[in-house]
Parts: structure tokens; C-alpha cells; sequence
């Protein structure tokens, strides 16, 4: 075929394969959605609003990116897909032209005490091979640089067989960088001797301050009883050898009223039983003596930096690794820059795109050796985001759950500058957000709702910013809200004086938080708001803290548990039916035999992945059928459970069923916005936010005098962002003081009293920029919260 017919082929624009830029999903039902059937455009920045359990998770995470990393999953060979979690296809009818999605949550980094900042990004791999070819004296492979690998040594004698037999001698040698006093950690943990005895008292006068260890306990009497040392003597005056037999004793064999032992001194004893053991695994009792009788302190040989004399003396330019991994990131990058060196000219373009990532992103306040642990579910998020930025891969749909926390509105432009970037590579963006500033971005929304729960899981709303804007649905008509600042303020009833805050990037802050009002603490993301408030206001005595961190649970833990609703509800159960309040626990007599009250059934597959199946006898309603004949206002346990808050708020409320203990939890959870959550959820399906309202609902019953809240707007609609100040104020005006650390402009409108911190992150911040009331920030607009929150206002 000659050139000249070529050219008259049909246009390149019409060929079939560029004919699919859709993600058509039909007939979605994933828990509460109601048949949905959308168009989502490629190579687009969709974003997905409404109120918070309309279902926008159920549609773009547990059905879209689901069933997209399941059939990527399926692509593998057998042997692989075994060491995989096994995926069962989505509730949906047909979804057509998916891409491999990636996805980017909020699930917090995980907290191993060697985990860092740098581990969990590819920065210290490539510091180490830097490392390993330039800094002098040299020490050997990258691994000799690594906080993680401890040094191996080892000789001994292999045997070949070939024909006669031979011995041959080896040795073998590992350099690893690893201190061998904390192993890496940076940390060794310290008995408190001050908490196990009263060294004022003798051991008959119960100095044993150890739960357990009574004068008439077993081990009291062991310790009274083992001759080692006089019972009636005070410690205060006991001999070295004696108080060496009561602390360090070697395990002996003794005999104490004619039973024979084992006596062992108290540390390696309580070593055992108490501190080696998973502290949430413990009793309360027990675990508040393991948190007050253990003391970390930073490991003196290695004074924090985890790694070994050597690894620390090796030097390029004078800068050892360890003090690279300390420097802000933004400082490093400098450094890194500064070096010219052909040898490693790759690995110095792609460390220094790398860290140059972190500062885009507005991370650039953090140091490689940030434990990973310690970051906010926000920063988890955008670190994990780095490792896509410099991707290669285009066509690929990334997923964002809400990108935006923890962010102050001026990093919330860069944050859309970002977004609109991969995006423009080509990719398929989808977003899960709150925030009107994201919102308007987007090429195209989808509104879920109307309502939350049950209410919710319909499609509102399919189309464009301005179209939304203009539609009649929740988010639409709050999507220009704009509070006012409040014209009279309360007057604090005193202040909580902070002097000479130091933690991390802090410089001596002083500090008056007045109580008795509501306090916002603001500021760009890392100018040590968190540092601030959690390290001067600790958790204790009158405080009630609320973070976003983890509920600790087991998957049958759910907010009827977590809450202490259960133990009313079983009571009422009980007292109807005149039987006893064991049956109605699912933990307890009444669980199904069968899943054991878990309502799914694990199938352990071996080599591949174990399979959760719905329990076949109680179709996963976890109690046995005898147990849901018995009825409390016309409904079994099983149907309690499966109800939201709210429907059952009005179930306890009045009538046959009325239970105050258990209506007034449930005003509780009603009032934080969860009214739509179902009694039965488990709690490792809930979002940050979910988590951090419901531990509020729980804590709002206690004595506290102080609250102090972690962005509790996090997850929250525009709509529902009204009744979590509704519930601020009613704290506050029963004499609580609330502080909370937020970025909201609706929540810094409302607030009596203002700290803002910065003027940046890292150590460009820590300092008090303003504090005052809003409406003087508003007028004085000197700092960058002022600016924005006078553009809120529309001042």
C-alpha cells in the first residue's frame, strides 16, 4: 500500500479504542446504596460529596477501586494470589471500563517503633547507597548505613559431599548499622522504682505497690515469706545484697508454708507477666501501673539516632547519616543539591526529586527520622502520595479519600495543584471530599444522599461545580455557606498557663489558653499546633483528650460495645422475657455455635488466602435462633443491632421499650452526627472521623473539666459542621472548656478565643503568630490564617 492511500485511511480520532473514556457502573448496591448507576468521565477530576454515610466510601472504594484491585489480583499466578487477601466481587450489576486504580486512604502508617518517615518512602534506601559511595572512613555496603540490619558474624565448618567427604571452613560477616543497646529503636525503656514500692514501708506494712502483689496476695506472701530479707524492715533500709534479692534476684527455689517455689526478684518477675506482654491486651488496673512504672529514655550510646558508633563517625562533607535523617527535609534537599559528584549523578537527581516531592506536597517540615507512627492520618496520607508523583504510570485511576485533612487553606491550593497534576499526566482522578475549596476544582461532581444510613445512597446530583451549585440538594445549598464572626464573645474563667513549650519544632512558647470558652488552635500544617496542645494540656486528671487514632478492638467490637449501649439493651432484653442477660451477648451464651457469634465463617485455605463467608446457620445475625424468639417492643436483639442511631434513639425513647440508660447513650451519639451508624457496624469499618465522634460520645459522659479536640470536622459535611458546633457550644456552656485544634474556617468563625501559630511549618514555625479573638484576626489580617478567614467571612 503506497504512501499517497495511506493518507486517506480514516482519521486517527474515530479509531474503536479511543472510544472508552467512561467508567459506567450499573446497579450498585455495596451496603447502603440503592441501585446507583453513574458515568464517571476518564483522564477527570471527579469528586464525590454528601453527608457524611451517604455512601460516597460504599461507591468509590468498596465497589470502583474494589473490584478494580481485585481484577488486577486475578491477573497473578496462582502461587502469588495465595499470599493475597481474597476479594469478593462487589454488589454492582456492570462496571465497564475500569483502570488499575491506586488507591491513597487515611489508614495511619504503621506504627513499628523502626518504622520511619524515611523507611516508608524510598529517601533512606537512596541516602544509604549515597552513603555507601561517598562518605569516608568507608564502611562497606548500604547496608552498613541501615538503622534496621544488625551486624552478623559468624565462622564455622560447611561439609560438601563429593565422592570423599570434605570439610570446608567459612566464616561469613554482615555489617549492619544497627545500635546494639536499643537495636534500632532509639529508645530503651527504664523501670520507675518509685512505682513498685514504697520504700518508706516494710514489705508487712504493704510496700508492694504492684497490682496483685497485697501482704495477703500469693505473691505478698511469697515476698513476706522467702527469708531473703526482714519482712518489718522498711526498704529505705535495706542493705545493697537485700534490695538486689527483692529487684534482681536469679529464679531460686525456695519453700513458703510448706509449698515449694520458684522466687525470682520483682523486675525480671513483672517483666514477664506484665511488660512483655500487648499493653491494650491487659486490664485497665494493670495497664495504668505498666504506663506509669515504664519510662522510656532516649538510648544513651546512640543518643536517639539508632545507629552504631561507626555508622555515626562516617562522614561526607562532615555530615554523618544520622545527622542527614535529622535535618528538616526541606534543609536536606539543600545539602543533597550541594553535591556534585559524577559517580552517583542518578542517584542524586532521583534523591533530590524525591525529597523536593516532600516539599511540594507541604511536607517539608518533617525529618527522615520522624517515626512514622507519630504522623497524623493527613501527613500518612500525602507521604504516601509521593511515591506516585514521580510516577511514570498514565491511565491509571487514583483514589483519594478526603486529601484535605489536616490541612490549613492556604496548603489546600497546593494540595488541588497536585491533584489537578496527576490529572493532567492523563489520569483518572477520583476524590472523596468535604471541602468547598476541592469541590471547585473538580471537572465533574457526583452528589450523593439525600440523608445518611439508610436515607442515603442515591445519586442527588451528577454534573458540573456550577450545575451543583445551582441544584437543590444538601451540598449544593451549603456549598456557599460562609458563618459569621461572632459579634459578643464569652469571658474565659481562668487560663491554662503554658511556659517554655518546647516539644519538637516549639521554640519557649508562653502561652495563656483561657477556660471556661471555646479555643481554636490554628496554623499551617506543621507549626506545631499538636505539639502544642498535646504536649502542654496531657491527658489526666479532668482532661479528656479525643485523637483519630485507632479504636482498639477485635472485628466484634461495633458501637453498641464500644459505647456500653449493649449492657442496658441486654438488661431490657432480659427483664421482658425473664431470662438472663448472658443470652443476649453475642461474646456470650447466646452466640451461634457455628461462627461463634462473629457471624462469618473463616476458611483457612493454607498456602492461599482464607476465605470470610456469611455464617449459613445464623445468616450472620450471630446469635442462636432460640435467643431471637424472645422480643423486646415487637423486635429480636438481631434487629436492635442492625438499626441506626437515630431509629433507635426513638425505639428507647418511649414505649415498650423504653430504656433511659440506653437512650441517653444514644442522644449522646446522635448529637456528634453519627445517628445514621448502626448499632451493629464494626468498628474497623469507620472512618477517622467516625472513630474520633464516637470516642467523643463515649467521653462526653465523663467528669472532665477540659476537651481537647484533634480537627474533630474531619470527615464531616458542610451541613453537619452546624451540629458539631451546636454540640461545642452546649459543652461550653455547661462550664466545660474545649480546645480544639481545627483549620475549619466555619469552626475558627465560632470560636471565643483564637492561637495561631506558625508563620510556616517545621522550623520556620513554632511560634505564636496571633492569639485573640476572630473578628481582631479578621481586621488585623497580619497572618496567613487571618487572610484566609477574612475571605471566608467575605470581610
Amino acid at each position: 500500500m503506497s504512501m499517497a492511500h495511506r493518507t486517506h485511511s480514516a482519521p486517527p480520532e474515530s479509531h474503536v479504542a479511543d472510544s472508552h473514556d467512561l467508567i459506567r457502573v450499573h446497579g450498585a448496591r455495596e451496603n447502603n446504596l440503592k441501585d446507583v448507576s453513574i458515568e464517571i468521565p476518564k483522564r477527570r477530576l471527579t469528586v464525590f460529596t454528601g453527608v457524611s454515610g451517604s455512601g460516597k466510601s460504599s461507591l468509590v472504594f468498596d465497589t470502583i477501586a474494589a473490584e478494580s484491585q481485585r481484577l488486577i489480583n486475578e491477573t497473578y499466578s496462582a502461587f502469588v494470589q495465595g499470599f493475597m487477601p481474597n476479594l469478593a466481587r462487589p454488589e454492582v450489576d456492570v462496571l465497564d471500563g475500569l483502570t488499575t486504580a491506586i488507591i491513597v486512604d487515611q489508614q495511619r502508617l504503621g506504627a513499628d517503633p523502626r518504622s520511619t518517615v524515611g523507611t516508608a518512602t524510598d529517601a533512606n534506601a537512596m541516602l544509604r547507597i549515597l552513603f555507601s559511595r561517598l562518605a569516608q572512613p568507608h564502611l562497606g555496603p548500604p547496608s552498613a548505613y541501615s538503622f534496621n540490619t544488625a551486624s552478623v558474624r559468624a565462622s564455622g565448618a560447611i561439609t560438601v559431599e563429593r565422592g570423599d567427604r570434605k570439610a570446608v571452613k567459612a566464616t561469613y560477616s554482615r555489617t549492619g548499622g544497627m545500635c546494639t543497646r536499643c537495636e534500632g529503636r532509639g529508645t530503651v525503656s527504664d523501670i520507675d522504682l518509685t512505682q513498685l514500692y514504697d520504700d518508706a514501708k516494710s514489705l508487712n506494712e504493704g510496700a508492694l505497690t504492684i497490682p496483685g502483689y497485697s501482704v495477703d496476695g500469693w505473691y505478698g506472701r511469697i515476698f513476706t515469706g522467702c527469708g531473703f530479707f526482714d519482712p518489718d524492715k522498711p526498704i529505705s533500709r535495706f542493705t545493697e545484697r537485700e534490695l538486689h534479692d527483692l529487684l534482681h534476684k536469679e529464679p531460686t527455689k525456695i519453700k513458703v508454708e510448706g509449698v515449694n517455689l520458684t522466687y525470682e526478684g520483682l523486675i525480671p518477675k513483672i517483666q514477664k507477666s506484665m511488660l512483655s506482654k500487648d499493653i491494650d491486651a491487659l486490664q485497665p488496673h494493670v495497664r495504668a501501673f505498666v504506663e506509669r512504672a515504664t519510662t522510656f529514655t532516649v538510648c544513651p550510646e546512640c543518643e536517639g539516632t539508632r545507629l552504631s558508633e561507626g555508622a555515626r563517625s562516617s562522614r561526607i562533607d562532615g555530615v554523618s547519616i544520622a545527622d542527614a535523617c535529622a535535618m528538616q527535609i526541606s534543609d536536606l534537599a539543600e545539602w543533597v543539591r550541594g553535591l556534585d559528584d559524577p559517580s552517583v549523578a542518578p542517584l542524586l537527581t532521583a534523591l533530590q526529586h524525591s525529597l523536593d516531592s516532600f516539599g511540594e506536597i507541604g511536607l517539608g517540615y518533617l525529618s527522615l527520622d520522624r517515626p512514622s507512627g507519630t504522623l497524623s492520618g493527613g501527613e500518612a496520607q500525602r507521604v504516601k502520595m509521593i511515591r506516585h508523583l514521580g510516577s511514570s504510570l498514565t491511565d491509571v485511576t487514583y483514589v483519594f479519600d478526603e486529601p484535605t485533612t489536616g490541612l490549613h487553606p492556604h496548603d489546600i491550593s497546593r494540595m488541588n495543584d497536585l491533584l489537578l497534576r496527576l490529572r493532567d499526566k492523563g489520569n483518572t482522578v477520583l476524590v472523596v471530599e468535604h471541602k468547598p475549596q476541592t469541590i471547585a476544582i473538580a471537572d465533574h461532581v457526583v452528589d450523593l444522599g439525600p440523608g445518611a444510613g439508610t436515607a442515603g445512597g442515591s445519586v442527588c446530583f451528577e454534573g458540573t461545580v456550577e450545575g451543583l451549585r445551582a441544584g437543590d440538594t444538601v451540598t449544593g445549598r451549603h456549598l456557599d455557606d460562609r458563618a459569621a464572626v461572632k459579634e459578643t464573645v464569652r469571658k474565659p474563667t481562668g487560663a491554662l498557663e503554658i511556659r517554655g513549650a518546647s516539644a519538637h519544632n516549639l521554640r519557649d512558647v508562653d502561652v495563656d489558653i483561657p477556660l471556661g470558652v471555646l479555643v481554636v488552635v490554628t496554623g499551617v500544617a506543621g507549626s506545631g499546633k499538636s505539639s502544642l496542645v498535646h504536649g502542654s494540656v496531657p491527658a489526666g486528671e479532668g482532661v479528656v483528650s479525643v485523637d483519630q487514632g485507632a479504636i482498639r478492638g477485635s472485628r466484634r467490637s461495633n458501637p453498641a460495645t464500644y459505647t456500653g449501649l449493649l449492657d442496658p439493651i441486654r438488661k431490657a432484653f432480659a427483664k421482658a422475657n425473664g431470662v438472663k442477660p448472658a443470652l443476649f451477648s453475642a461474646n456470650s451464651e447466646g452466640a451461634c455455635p457455628t461462627c461463634n457469634g462473629v457471624g462469618v465463617v473463616f476458611t483457612d485455605l493454607a498456602m492461599m488466602a482464607g476465605v470470610a463467608t456469611t455464617c449459613e446457620e445464623c445468616e450472620g445475625r450471630r446469635y442462636q435462633a432460640s435467643v431471637l424468639e424472645y422480643r423486646l417492643g415487637g423486635r429480636d436483639i438481631s434487629e436492635v443491632l442492625a438499626m441506626p442511631v437515630a431509629e433507635a434513639r426513638e425505639f428507647f425513647g418511649a414505649g415498650e421499650a423504653s430504656t433511659p440508660a440506653a437512650h441517653r447513650v444514644l442522644t449522646r451519639l446522635a448529637d456528634v452526627g453519627l445517628g445514621y451508624l448502626s448499632l451493629g457496624q464494626p468498628l474497623t469499618t469507620l472512618s477517622g472521623g467516625e472513630r474520633q465522634r464516637l470516642k467523643l460520645a463515649t467521653h462526653m459522659a465523663e467528669k472532665g473539666g477540659v476537651y481537647v479536640l484533634d480537627e474533630p470536622t474531619t470527615g464531616l459535611h458542610l451541613a453537619d459542621v452546624e451540629q458539631l458546633l451546636g454540640l461545642l457550644d452546649r459543652l461550653v456552656d455547661s462550664g466545660k472548656s474545649v480546645i480544639v485544634v481545627e483549620h475549619h474556617p466555619a469552626v475558627m468563625a465560632h470560636a471565643d478565643w483564637i492561637v495561631d501559630l506558625g508563620p510556616g511549618a517545621g522550623h520556620d514555625g513554632g511560634r505564636i503568630v496571633f492569639e485573640g479573638t476572630p473578628a481582631d484576626l479578621v481586621a488585623a489580617r497580619s497572618t496567613l490564617t487571618g487572610e484566609h478567614l477574612a475571605a471566608y467571612v467575605g470581610a
